[in-house]
This record gives structure tokens, C-alpha cells and sequence, in this order.
């Protein structure tokens, strides 16, 4: 052990002394450690927080979001926290270059909608002013007020001479218009800057056309005045008039004559001279008023529609004279007596070419008293009764079945039920089971009359109710059956063609272009339809070609027969789609000898087949049909009482008509047509 050479107390003291040096010694060691250590640790925290600083710039960049330093404001942004602390030199360098960014960013945003609305204004007529002129929004946006640059003083100069422009233009325009309507009237219209008086002239002419008016009625008043105090009478020296009919007319030439009638057209030819067309069902006469006959109050209150009764003497057109009237030849009155007047207009006053269709069926009671309208019902008359001819001639017996049935003859879901004093009954579909159980007494028989169906169909060829000509022949065969159908159609076109037939000229002036068809008619299976159909691309509503046992449309049907363009007879239709009745081919069982008649312009007109005869062939129909046998007894009794082989057809009228007048539209066929959801009047 070392010893100083002096004292014990001394060595103590320098004892202590190095022993306080000793602890102040680590003392600064430890002091120098931590220093360090946290030197480290501040790095680490500054690393951190500038890698921070980077993640948050680069988001801003991405996002045009406003990030402010962390030294600025407690915040957090994408989930980070901040605290404020004091900005390095470098922190405020970038913050700054960050805050010049965003700034950049939104003056070009703003410069954008500033474009926009310039050219918005640009193709309009609305003023939007300068940011600098007014705190405005447009479009969405808000301006705050702003000094204005020449560039901007300039834009908004050149606007606001565009839409000068365009008021300018506008203007022109308006006054070409009115310069326009000047010319075309006889109104004066005056430069825009005179309104008043434009106001003014417009007050004046309407208060002018009031006066004429007035004027006028006041005229009207005066001579209907003065008319009331004219008399006619008959002179009771003339020759005593015969009572005819128009059609008689001409067998009258020369001769005082009464003719009562409608007034169908009507013109005046100054105050003396009246012309009448009068209509009496049978055809028209043009009718001659002159003097105090056209001066009456009856005669200057006539209208069409009115009900006459004229007396005079029927006159033939001089040779060469310009005057048309129907037969040649005018009625000279020299009496006339007014029965019934009618509403001003005649029936103008509930209809004219212009009202549509439901307004024309719904007053078809006027309607039908038009010259075309007239002309067909007229032909339908014609026609029926050449059918009739046809029968009665050809020695068939004329029969008159029941309409109120209590079986079905077609098809279920086109039966009208009704009730027949509380049983259920139905309106007849077809005549042809009745008229099959007279041929065993009456031999070949006919019915006119009558038939209902109750389809839903909207076509131009369907009605619910239609004049039905059937017949039925015993002792017959298939192609006896198809003679019998071409007999019926050209014998009843040659009956209208014959020069004796009065109203046969009638059909040549609806149709100009009517022909006889040449027998015999082209033949067609129902099978050869189908191939003709598929090779010529005709196809069903859902795109895919007509096969075997499909029911052909009716549109399809037409298309194909016009596109034929002449009568045809298709036969051998499958057992499948037709009624319980039709007999079976003998060679191929699925087939039936059945035929349906198409004609250009319409498609099916008749159909035909012969009807089976053997009573077992019947009832199993029946059940393969689910139709009870028992109702009708009286029909299958005809096979067990002396059964043979027989057939039968089924003609339209209204569908004939259409083929043979070129008709648009089956109700121009029909008096007071019954189709779907309409039965009036």
C-alpha cells in the first residue's frame, strides 16, 4: 500500500478527494453515454418523421387533398398523428413548394370553368360577366370579384357583341315574318318601334270583320224576311204527276212526274236558279228550281238530307250540252214541297273525311248513306241474289235452320253462350249438321242465314257475326264436291257480267278491274303449301319455318295467294287441326278430304269437305275430340237411318265481296258491322 509521507488526516483527506474525483469521473462517462444515446434516438424520431413528410407530399400530389406541415397544425391524415413541433429551414421550403403546387392547381381549375362558360355563352344567348364584375354562379359555380385583365376586358367585349348579334338577327327575322304576313293579308303591320299602332290596326280589323258580319247577318235576316212572304202552290191545270221511282226515270221522259226523296247534293247559282241531286234508294236525279221556287224560305234554308217532294217533268241534256247529270236527263220542277228539313251541313254535321274510324261505325246510320258506301251495300244485295239464282237453278232446295243451338259444330272457344230460358243454349257457329239431316228428305239443299263466331281477332277479313251460304249434297264424291265449289264461283261472277243484269254494271264501277277466274281452279295439298312456304322463305311470328299440322296465319295465308295471284283450291288438310265431322282420306288416315277456297286479296274464303257417314267412324271423333255423343243424338241417327256419302261447303258473303269489289276492309262488306268489343248502333 502506497503511503504519503504526510499525516493520517492528511491521507484521508487525499483519500476522499480521489475518491470524489473517481465518482465525478463515471459521473460524466454515464452523462456521455446517454448524450449519445440519445442523440441516436432524435435521429431515428427525425427519420421517421421525414419519411412521414415524403408519404404525405407524394399523397397530396396524387390527390390535389391540402396537407399542411406537421410543424403548422395538429392533424391526421390517412390515419397518422401529428404534433406540432418547430419547422426546419427545409420543412418550410417544401411546404412553401407544396402550397405553390395546390395554388397552380386550382387558378387552372378556375381558368377551365372560366373557358366553359365562355363558350357556353357563347353558343346561347345568356350574358354571363366577367369574375371581376359581379359575384356570380353559373352553372354550379362561385365567383369571388376580381380586377378584370385586358385579355378578360377583351373576351368579354367580343360576348357581348356575338349576342348583340344574334338579338340583332333575331329581330330581322321577326320583322321579315310580319313583313310576310302583310303580304300574304291585307292586314297592315307596321315596324317593330310602332307596336301601338300595330295593336291598333289589329283592334280595327277585327272590329271591321265584326261589322261585315253583322252585316251580313242582318242582310240574311232581310231576305229570309222577305222569303217567308213568297207562297207557292200546285197549278191544278197541269197534267196530273205519276208517282215514280228515279230508276224509273227515264221510261218517263216528257211526262209530269212526283218523286219523293232525299236531298244528296245542293248548289246555288245566283238568286234564281237552284240545282237538287235527289236520292231515293233506286239511284239520282238532278233536279232544276228556278224563279219563286228557289226563293222560298223552305228552298233558302234547304240543306242536304232534307226530305222533298218534287213535281215536273224529266227532260233528256240537249246533244253536246256541258252538262253532266246521271241518265242524261233533269227533272224540271215546277212544285215542290219541303217534308222534313235536316241540320245545317247535312251530315257534315256529325261527320267529314277526316273522322276516324270509330267515329264513322259508331254513326254508321249516316254513313251508309254516302255514295260508296251505298254502292256497296247495293253490290252486297246484287251478289246475294245472284247466290240465291245460282242454287235455284242448279235445282237445290232452300232451308232455314235454327241460329239458338245447343252443340257446337267448330270449336268450343268460338261459341257465344247464352242462356235460353235457364239452360244453356249457344248462338250457331255453321248450318251444316242441320242441313245434313234434310238432304235424306229434300235431297240437295242451301241455307242464307247468319253465323257467329266468337274469335278475338282483329284481322281485315273477321267479324263476329257474317252472312253464312251453305250447302249440302248426298251421293257424292271428294272431286264431285270440287266441281261444285268452282260451279258456284264462276257462275255466280258470269251472272254479274250478263248484260240483262241491270245493277251488274254497278260491280264494274267499284272494281274496274273484276274477272272471271278460269276453271279449273289451280290445286294445291295441304303438304305441297307447306314445302311452297319453306322454299319461299315464309316464315311464322317467332322465326321458324311452318311444319306439318301448323295452323297457317292468315297474313301468311294472303301474302302467299297474292303472290300466286289466282284462286286456289288446297286440300287434304291433317285430321289434327280440322272439326270432328270431316271424313278421312282413304289412303292416308291422318289426312281428311277437306279443302279450303283462297282468293287474291282476302285468303280463305269457303270451306268444304266431305262428312263422315259411318256411324262407328263418328262417335270415336267424338271421344278422340272429348265431345259427349249423346247431344248429338239426332245428328249421328243420319248414319244408322240409311247412311251415304255426302258433303257440303260453307261460303262467306262478306269475304266474297271483298274479293270481288277489291274492298280494304270486310266491314265496307257489312250493313252494321259485329267485330271484336263493338255492336252498335
Amino acid at each position: 500500500m502506497y503511503v504519503d509521507s504526510g499525516t493520517v488526516e492528511d491521507n484521508i483527506v487525499y483519500d476522499q478527494h480521489v475518491l470524489v474525483k473517481m465518482v465525478y469521473s463515471n459521473q460524466c462517462l454515464e452523462r456521455s453515454s446517454c448524450q449519445g444515446t440519445a442523440a441516436a434516438v432524435k435521429n431515428q424520431d427525425e427519420e421517421k418523421e421525414e419519411q412521414e413528410r415524403r408519404a404525405i407530399i407524394s399523397r397530396q400530389a396524387n390527390t390535389s387533398e391540402k396537407f399542411y406541415e406537421k410543424g403548422d397544425v395538429d392533424s391526421k391524415a390517412d390515419g397518422f398523428e401529428y404534433t406540432p413541433k418547430p419547422k426546419s429551414a427545409l420543412k418550410k421550403a417544401q411546404a412553401k413548394t407544396t402550397s405553390a403546387a395546390v395554388k397552380n392547381q386550382d387558378e387552372e381549375k378556375k381558368k377551365q370553368e372560366r373557358r366553359a362558360i365562355i363558350s357556353r355563352q357563347a353558343n346561347t344567348s345568356e350574358k354571363f360577366y366577367e369574375k371581376g364584375d359581379v359575384d356570380s354562379k353559373a352553372d354550379g359555380l362561385e365567383y369571388t370579384p376580381k380586377p378584370k385583365s385586358a385579355l378578360k376586358r377583351a373576351q368579354a367585349k367580343t360576348t357581348a357583341a356575338a349576342v348583340k348579334n344574334q338579338d340583332e338577327e333575331k329581330e330581322k327575322q321577326e320583322r321579315r315574318a310580319i313583313i310576310s304576313r302583310q303580304a300574304n293579308t291585307s292586314e297592315k303591320f307596321y315596324e317593330k318601334g310602332d307596336l301601338e299602332k300595330l295593336k291598333e290596326a289589329k283592334k280595327t280589323a277585327a272590329a271591321k270583320n265584326q261589322d261585315k258580319e253583322k252585316e251580313k247577318q242582318e242582310r240574311r235576316a232581310k231576305k229570309i224576311e222577305e222569303a217567308r212572304r213568297i207562297k207557292i202552290w200546285e197549278d191544278k191545270t197541269l197534267p196530273t204527276a205519276k208517282v215514280i221511282k228515279i230508276k224509273d226515270s227515264t221510261e218517263h221522259r216528257e211526262r209530269r212526274v212526283k218523286i219523293q226523296g232525299w236531298v244528296h247534293h245542293l248548289r246555288r247559282e245566283g238568286k234564281k236558279l237552284l240545282f237538287i241531286q235527289l236520292r231515293d234508294g233506286t239511284g239520282y236525279l238532278q233536279c232544276v228550281l228556278t224563279n219563286l221556287l228557289s226563293s222560298t224560305y223552305e228552298a233558302i234554308t234547304l240543306t242536304t238530307e232534307s226530305s222533298v217532294i218534287l213535281f215536273g217533268k224529266v227532260m233528256e241534256l240537249p246533244p253536246g250540252s256541258h252538262h253532266k247529270a246521271p241518265g242524261d236527263h233533269e227533272l224540271i220542277v215546277d212544285y215542290w214541297e219541303l217534308i222534313c228539313g235536316a241540320p245545317s251541313g247535312g251530315t257534315y254535321y256529325i261527320l267529314d273525311k277526316k273522322s276516324n274510324v270509330d267515329l264513322q261505325l259508331d254513326n254508321r246510320h249516316i254513313v251508309i248513306r254516302g255514295t260508296n258506301t251505298s254502292k256497296n251495300l247495293k253490290a252486297a244485295s246484287l251478289v246475294t241474289q245472284l247466290i240465291r239464282e245460282h242454287h235455284l237453278d242448279r235445282g237445290y232446295m232452300e232451308v232455314h235452320p235454327p241460329c239458338i243451338v245447343q252443340t257446337k259444330t267448330e270449336g268450343g272457344s268460338s261459341l257465344f253462350e247464352l242462356q235460353y230460358y235457364g239452360k244453356k243454349a249457344y248462338l250457331t257457329q255453321s248450318s251444316h249438321l242441320y242441313l245434313e239431316s234434310v238432304i235424306a228428305a229434300l235431297g240437295d239443299v242451301f241455307s242464307i242465314q247468319k253465323s257467329f263466331r266468337a274469335e278475338k281477332s282483329r284481322t281485315r277479313r273477321h267479324l263476329s257475326e257474317f252472312t253464312h251460304i251453305e250447302a249440302e249434297f248426298p251421293f257424292i264424291t271428294f272431286e264431285n264436291l270440287l266441281e261444285k265449289i268452282e260451279d258456284l264461283v264462276v257462275s255466280v261472277c258470269d251472272r254479274i257480267k250478263n248484260p240483262n243484269n241491270p245493277l251488274g254494271q254497278l260491280v264494274f264501277e267499284i272494281n274496274p278491274d273484276f274477272r272471271t277466274p278460269r276453271r279449273p281452279f289451280k290445286r294445291m295439298s295441304y303438304t305441297e303449301v307447306i314445302q311452297y312456304l319453306k322454299d319461299n322463305n315464309f316464315k311464322k311470328s317467332d322465326g321458324t319455318f311452318y311444319k306439318l299440322e301448323d295452323d297457317i296465319s292468315e297474313g301468311t295465308e294472303r301474302t302467299m295467294i297474292n303472290k300466286i295471284n289466282e284462286p286456289i283450291l288446297v286440300c287434304r288438310f291433317p285430321a289434327a287441326i280440322k272439326p270432328f265431322y270431316m271424313k278421312k282420306c282413304s289412303d292416308d288416315p291422318q289426312l281428311t278430304e277437306s279443302v279450303d277456297l283462297l282468293m287474291p286479296g282476302v285468303g280463305e274464303n269457303l270451306g268444304a269437305s266431305m262428312r263422315i257417314d259411318n256411324y262407328d267412324e263418328l262417335i270415336k271423333a267424338f271421344i278422340e275430340k272429348k265431345i259427349e255423343p249423346s247431344t248429338y243424338y239426332w245428328y249421328s241417327d243420319q248414319r244408322k237411318f240409311g247412311s251415304c256419302a255426302h258433303g257440303g261447303y260453307g261460303l262467306g258473303l262478306e269475304r266474297f265481296l271483298i274479293w270481288i269489289l277489291n274492298l280494304d276492309h270486310i266491314c265496307d262488306a257489312c250493313l252494321y258491322p259485329r267485330i271484336l268489343d263493338r255492336y252498335k248502333p
